[in-house]
């Protein structure tokens, strides 16, 4: 089967070259123009959403009524997303890498909004080389099993499984992604490694605290708890749709390579423009995948400019295709397409 897979997949490349079509590292040198930062955009792109979100959050806690601090609560919500979608370029180096203020800005961040860099980046790294490859534990992204593994996994690993990739993990991404995922785990795992983790758990639930004692139990929810409860739903729930959709594809290990599972493993997400700004082009996944240094920005630019990426693997916000994500969760090797529980368990 796999060699089957492998010779089908040297075949259309072969095509796809002699059809002039560029694939592999011709494809991403054709991005390379686009990785190039225009410095002056990233520095207005960052300091207008940061002054956005202190400032909405500021008027989420002081607002007279609570429909008007519900307002800009979850207006500060999105605007933690966009915000996260710069600190997630800084971090890949596409965005203001040389640039010392950004060090310590986006270092400040991390650790306020439970995004401590070190377990970040080596859990996010580890995400990009790995994605479109069968991993059981899931690290640095939600887990995929075949099916042939899952009827051969002990019932508590099947159960593990399950509770990784539930909706409830997505929709409480707060505690579960970040505060325990990027924080907690890291730190009890490796102490001397991750200390940021233990520091960003401690400032951030120091300044729930604190506002809760000093300004007021509303204050504390609706400028903190509520927009970070929504952004860290919202986030969790576009990385695991973007990588666990019913049309995507899982790699042979003798067929996987990084070029091949930045567009068939990672999908686009169009969006209106609203949500487009929101969350900083992460629609554009797959090109983000296939370069990680195309600044945020950039994105739309590179896919407008290069006719291969123009037609990539979809997925969208709509409620179908939301339940399909959900309800795919295993790969079928026979069947070369994720398939569900009840589906594996037919077969």
């Amino acid at each position: 089967m796999a060699q089957k897979t492998l010779d089908t997949t040297r075949a259309a490349d072969s095509l796809e070259h002699s059809a002039g079509v560029r694939v592999g590292r011709d494809l991403l040198n054709a991005t390379q123009p686009f990785a190039q930062e225009i410095p002056g955009k990233s520095w207005r792109a960052v300091v207008i959403v940061f002054t956005l979100l202190v400032a909405t959050l500021t008027a989420a806690g002081a607002a007279p009524w609570p429909w008007l601090q519900l307002t800009f609560s979850l207006l500060g919500a999105m605007l933690m997303v966009r915000t996260f979608i710069t600190y997630h370029d800084y971090m890949h180096g596409a965005i203001l890498a040389h640039a010392r203020m950004a060090k310590w800005l986006f270092w400040i961040y991390g650790l306020l909004l439970l995004v401590p860099p070190r377990a970040w980046k080596k859990s996010h790294n580890y995400h990009h080389g790995h994605v479109g490859k069968i991993d059981a534990f899931g690290v640095g992204t939600f887990p995929v099993m075949t099916t042939e593994m899952w009827h051969t996994t002990p019932t508590l690993l099947r159960a593990y499984y399950r509770l990784q990739r539930h909706p409830l993990i997505i929709l409480f991404g707060y505690i579960t992604v970040f505060a325990l995922g990027l924080c907690l785990i890291p730190f009890c795992k490796q102490p001397r490694k991750h200390i940021d983790s233990l520091i960003s758990l401690l400032i951030h639930s120091a300044l729930i605290v604190a506002l809760w004692q000093m300004a007021g139990p509303d204050v504390a929810f609706f400028a903190v708890l509520l927009p970070m409860t929504i952004a860290c739903a919202f986030g969790s729930y576009l990385f695991f749709a973007q990588h666990s959709f019913k049309r995507m594809t899982i790699l042979t290990p003798q067929a996987w390579n990084y070029y091949r599972a930045s567009l068939e493993s990672s999908s686009y997400m169009p969006l209106n423009k609203f949500l487009q700004w929101m969350t900083g082009n992460i629609g554009y996944h797959h090109i983000h995948h296939l370069n990680v240094r195309i600044p945020f920005y950039r994105l739309p630019e590179a896919m407008q400019a290069i006719p291969e990426l123009q037609t990539p693997i979809t997925t969208s916000l709509e409620l179908r295709e939301m339940r399909n994500c959900f309800r795919c969760n295993l790969w079928d090797e026979e069947r070369q397409r994720m398939v569900s529980y009840r589906e594996a368990n037919a077969s």
